[in-house]
């Protein structure tokens, strides 16, 4: 699972050829969700508030490259990094 971008601790992933709706993992210590790309909403799991609001800040900044990244991970190619969120 390619790490695509990472900030304040918190670390974006994709998995390859992962399963539909588009989405990714965001991880910050013991928490992980799931967020779907399309509407920026959890889909399982859960992140601390704080940390929820910076993912789905930067996840807005960057939905068009999030979505090409899926569709890269879908065809088992490596993603491209994403600018972390300052």
């Amino acid at each position: 699972m390619p790490t695509i971008s990472s900030f304040y601790g918190i670390l974006i992933r994709i998995f390859f050829n992962d399963h539909a709706p588009p989405h990714f993992h965001a991880i910050y210590a013991e928490y992980e969700a799931t967020i779907d790309i399309e509407n920026l909403s959890i889909s399982s799991g859960n992140l601390p508030r704080r940390a929820l609001e910076l993912v789905l800040d930067w996840a807005e900044l960057h939905q068009v490259e999030l979505i090409e990244d899926w569709q890269l991970c879908k065809e088992k190619q490596q993603p491209k990094a994403i600018p972390p969120l300052k």
